[in-house]
């Protein structure tokens, strides 16, 4: 792999990154309820989880899951119930959720929200299958395979927290904004409403789809 070439998929990488997802909004709603610091947890779990994802595309799962409708249909029946119950709990949050400090009740926070992160990624079918379809085309099958899937791999995980830590900056700076009650309750529901609607989106893909 040349410098075009990883420039251009660092390209695509970050593209992708920071699109909207389930990742991000678990950024923001972390952001939002826990602050800054304890919202990177979720990021950086998302990124062990990318790695994961893509270290199961390499061993040729990806490809068993668009030939295996029973493992795939499974996989996304796991992906959408997480995010829809994800999005039914935002959308039930207290109206204070902004105002709210993190209480000593909490203090198992931390590692529930780098399990969170790490669940986003693992149970989206979707994640699987990019992988399985993008990395191919970035990888010589005359040089040695394991550097350039570490090479890749990192730089997307890289490009996953960058896109989290400005995302969770921005919500960070309208933090204050959003302790109105009557806006929390709000944007809690649009939270709610993008963690279901990815959900139900996970339910309409098949694997012919990338």
């Amino acid at each position: 792999m040349n410098a075009t070439s990883w420039l251009l998929f660092c390209s695509l990488a970050l593209l992708t990154a920071f699109s909207p997802g389930p990742a991000v909004l678990l950024a923001v709603s972390n952001t939002a309820a826990h602050g800054a610091r304890r919202a990177l947890l979720g990021s950086v779990g998302n990124a062990l989880g990318v790695f994961l994802v893509s270290a199961t595309a390499m061993l040729g799962l990806g490809a068993l899951l668009q030939t295996s409708a029973w493992l795939f249909g499974a996989l996304k029946l796991a992906g959408a119930a997480y995010l829809i119950w994800l999005g039914l709990r935002q959308w039930r949050a207290r109206d204070d959720l902004f105002a709210r400090a993190p209480s000593p009740a909490q203090a198992g926070a931390p590692r529930r929200m780098f399990l969170q992160g790490l669940l986003v990624a693992t149970t989206n079918p979707k994640s699987i299958l990019f992988f399985t379809a993008l990395l191919p085309q970035f990888m010589r099958a005359d040089a040695a395979l394991l550097p350039q899937f570490f090479a890749l791999t990192l730089t997307f995980a890289a490009c996953t927290v960058l896109s989290h830590l400005c995302y969770v900056v921005l919500a960070g700076a309208l933090r204050g904004w959003f302790a109105q009650p009557r806006r929390a309750r709000w944007f809690n529901r649009a939270l709610g409403t993008g963690y279901a609607a990815m959900g139900l989106s996970l339910l309409r893909l098949r694997p012919a789809a990338v």
